[in-house]
């Protein structure tokens, strides 16, 4: 009976978060801090360069680099990624506990 009940109200509920977490991307992609347009433009020109003529150390600094700034990016951004499996474990523990 409850995973009728389960099946019924999932759905409705998984599109509304969708259409919610488009809303926030839409905004937060209005509202981009200058600091972090700084480093996307960093980034557009690392993968513009021509790589073939550096020697390895140079791109292995520009591989670093580029972690660097990546992660940098996803600190910014903030917020919790959670995974699909992670979140069908979460649905499941959830059912047996209640």
């Amino acid at each position: 009976m409850t995973t009728i009940a389960l099946l019924l109200f999932m759905p409705s509920q998984s599109m509304a978060k969708i259409e919610n977490s488009k809303a926030l991307t839409e905004k937060t992609e209005k509202v981009v801090s200058a600091e972090a347009q700084l480093i996307i433009t960093r980034l557009e020109e690392i993968k513009a360069m021509d790589k073939s003529k550096m020697s390895s150390s140079e791109k292995k600094a520009l591989r670093r680099e580029v972690r660097s700034i990546k992660s940098n990016l996803a600190e910014m951004n903030g917020g919790v990624y959670l995974s699909v499996g992670a979140i069908i474990i979460i649905v499941l523990l959830l059912i047996l506990l209640l």
